[in-house]
């Protein structure tokens, strides 16, 4: 039995036709506006999964951005400390070794000691640096003062903390971003600690010099200086690693965004020729619906 057709069928099919050309046209019009063509779930359910893990893993990498940006900044600081404590006890040798000339007065050798005071009380100023209102010398403790002018050269100084601050940089991944005190200035029972060592110097040279214990003080002093430059020569192999990893991590938020950008970025040359090909459907549809649905005599009397 043939099916017969009406001519409401024919309206029927032929507005169902027309609405999903509208739906594509409409689809590409929204992927011009936009610039993507992954606008929501539906679009591309595979590639949705990857747009979602590419973002998270951009977002991690913003804060290990921020990480790599807070170490750079406390290592550099660090070893710009480092250095001003090194050019100090320099100065404090040079005066060690004046002062071992037996030529000086007993006025001379007054002199060496002031001088040799200043460094000292200068050295505390170092050991009680701070950045961002936390004292980097005193491990994981930042905000308690490591070094009292009153103690620090005598048994009764505190150790500072020997835990340090890392920072991490991706899963697994950590450095340590400050040098503890100990390390730098040594020990309350260490023979080298640089204030008692400094002290001693003092010591050895007012009210009479003893040059004894001056060689000895001067030689602490020496040993205390090497362990100060393998300090900062340390400091300058972590900031090296850290610009590595701030390079590694450059080319991998680079290639992460390049993936996120094919995954979910439209090709706008493409999806205007598009366009403009259902456009062209679209215009030809309503043109053959014109065509097709004629107006009959019922039409006119209703």
């Amino acid at each position: 039995m043939a099916l017969r057709v009406t001519p409401g069928m024919m309206q029927s099919q032929l507005m169902r036709n027309i609405n999903h050309n509208l739906t594509r046209m409409q689809g590409l019009q929204n992927e011009q506006s936009t610039g993507r063509k992954l606008n929501k779930p539906s679009d591309d359910p595979v590639g949705i999964t990857y747009s979602l893990r590419y973002r998270s893993e951009l977002s991690m990498n913003e804060q290990y951005d921020k990480n790599i940006a807070q170490a750079k900044s406390q290592l550099e600081h660090t070893d710009t400390v480092l250095g001003q404590l090194s050019e100090l006890v320099q100065r404090a040798q040079e005066l060690a070794v004046q002062a071992q000339n037996d030529t000086n007065p007993q006025t001379a050798l007054d002199a060496i000691a002031v001088e040799i005071n200043q460094i000292y009380e200068q050295a505390i100023m170092i050991g009680n640096d701070q950045l961002n209102g936390k004292y980097i010398f005193n491990g994981q403790m930042t905000d308690i003062e490591p070094y009292d002018s009153a103690t620090a050269a005598t048994a009764a100084a505190p150790d500072t903390d020997d835990q340090t601050v890392k920072v991490r940089f991706s899963a697994g991944v950590t450095v340590a971003v400050d040098i503890t005190g100990g390390e730098v200035f040594g020990k309350t029972g260490d023979n080298d600690n640089l204030f008692k060592t400094l002290k001693d110097i003092y010591n050895s040279l007012t009210p009479t010099a003893n040059k004894a214990a001056l060689q000895t003080a001067a030689n602490q002093l020496n040993s205390r200086y090497e362990k100060i430059i393998n300090t900062r020569s340390e400091v300058g192999a972590r900031t090296n690693r850290v610009d590595l990893i701030d390079q590694r991590m450059q080319d991998l938020n680079y290639n992460l965004t390049e993936l996120q950008s094919k995954t979910e970025d439209a090709d706008m040359a493409e999806t205007i020729l598009k366009f403009n090909q259902e456009e062209a459907v679209y215009q030809a549809s309503l043109s053959v619906g014109a065509k097709v649905i004629q107006r009959t005599l019922v039409d006119y009397l209703n």
